[in-house]
């Protein structure tokens, strides 16, 4: 493997890809390809055995031109300022792409979560709640989860905020449980729209998905979701998955579900007794397949494994899961990349459904949620297809950020510029 690339510098290489096709001079170029501003804090808390921890923590707001600030908080070891600014700035370009009224933030905790107690991540949620407060709200930025949090977090900052601000403000974030404002439908989100993407995608080259062979990488809520659909919804074979332990393999077909079973008793994929071997992650991600799922973090493939990808078709489930130079490889291979700010922006979008179901007090069934998301992720799928026939565009992923820099730029223009 090849050094690491830096997250927010693939993020710039790929804003300065699309511009090539845009009509925006360079001092705006720069504007759009940096955060508005970052926060950087320390948290301190108390352990369970009374002694104190602290962890840093970070916000990056990236652009606010088409709404409000946008994005996750992940809790992860590595967690730094470019990947909190990387992302931030994927979340801009994603919510232009999929046509909803946000900008793009993001955020963070250098943290394994796993170290710490219930009552620690409890403590730490609401530590950082507190330094979030003010540049958090439901017209100015709205957090959502992201690796390793979920709805017990989201719910933790929610309660806290509004303590803190004596008010109830259920849309200050999303991803929360039904009982306490979320919405139908977004625990699948993500995955859901990897699906979709995938059957667009195939509908699109002239390939058929039913019975394709399908690997996946990451084996997380994005990931287990969308293999799951792939096999319940559109009949893909899914021979391979993996998490942090390595891969299960059988060329027959895994049975998604039982799998993820396996995973939530277990802790992992591997030891699934329906499995015929166990891979590495680098074996799983070169196996020959019809469909490959990049679904953990970011770099999982760089330009040197991009050279033995067998897969035919990627959808990024991840955010960033290829460098530069591994889109680069794989465009000169011919390989079909699906980009993340479409793939996986069924997450954003529902949460977006959340926000208005919050400010309306009215909340939707799972089949209206369902049926919009569809519709959102099908028009942002033509979309991006229009620029790339219309620019001879080499690659999904730059006709992506040339629809999502176009909205942007489009905004920033009518709005003007001002002190």
């Amino acid at each position: 493997m090849s050094e690491e690339a830096n997250p927010f510098e693939s993020l710039q290489e790929q804003i300065r890809d699309a511009a090539e096709y845009v009509d925006a001079d360079d001092g705006v170029l720069r504007r759009l390809s940096r955060p508005e501003r970052v926060l950087e804090t320390n948290l301190t808390i108390e352990r369970d055995d009374g002694t104190l921890d602290t962890f840093r923590a970070y916000r990056s707001q990236f652009n606010g031109d088409r709404g409000p600030y946008k994005g996750g908080i992940r809790y992860h070891p590595g967690v730094d300022k470019d990947e909190v600014k990387a992302l931030s700035g994927w979340m801009v370009y994603k919510t232009a792409v999929v046509d909803i009224p946000y900008g793009g933030g993001k955020g963070g905790i250098a943290v394994d979560p796993r170290d710490l107690s219930m009552d620690e991540l409890e403590r730490l949620t609401r530590s950082f709640a507190k330094e979030l407060r003010p540049v958090i709200g439901e017209d100015q930025d709205i957090p959502a989860p992201d690796v390793n949090t979920g709805q017990r977090e989201m719910n933790w900052i929610k309660d806290t905020y509004e303590k803190l601000e004596n008010t109830t403000a259920p849309g200050v974030i999303t991803g929360k449980a039904i009982d306490s404002g979320g919405s139908e439908g977004r625990v699948e989100a993500t995955g859901r729209s990897v699906m979709l993407t995938s059957r667009e995608a195939f509908d699109y080259l002239g390939k058929r998905i039913e019975g394709a062979s399908v690997a996946v990488q990451g084996y997380g809520n994005a990931g287990s979701v969308a293999a799951k659909l792939l096999e319940s919804e559109l009949g893909a074979n899914v021979v391979a998955v993996s998490d942090s332990s390595g891969a299960v393999y059988h060329e027959g077909g895994l049975d998604a579900a039982a799998v993820r079973d396996h995973k939530d008793e277990t802790g992992a994929v591997t030891g699934y007794d329906g499995a015929k071997e166990e891979l590495t992650n680098e074996e799983l991600l070169t196996l020959d397949v019809d469909l490959l799922i990049p679904a953990a973090l970011e770099n999982a493939i760089d330009g040197d494994l991009a050279h033995d990808v067998q897969a035919d078709v990627v959808v990024e489930a991840a955010n960033g899961p290829l460098t530069p130079d591994a889109d680069d490889v794989l465009t000169e291979r011919g390989v079909h990349v699906f980009p993340d700010i479409l793939a996986n922006a069924g997450g954003v979008t529902v949460s977006y459904f959340e926000w208005v179901q919050n400010r309306q007090r009215f909340y939707w069934a799972e089949e209206k949620v369902n049926e919009e998301l569809e519709r959102h992720i099908v028009d942002a799928f033509d979309g991006l297809i229009q620029a790339y026939e219309s620019y001879d565009i080499p690659n999904f992923r730059t006709a992506a950020y040339v629809v999502g820099l176009q909205r942007v730029l489009k905004s920033y223009r009518e709005g003007g510029s001002w002190p």
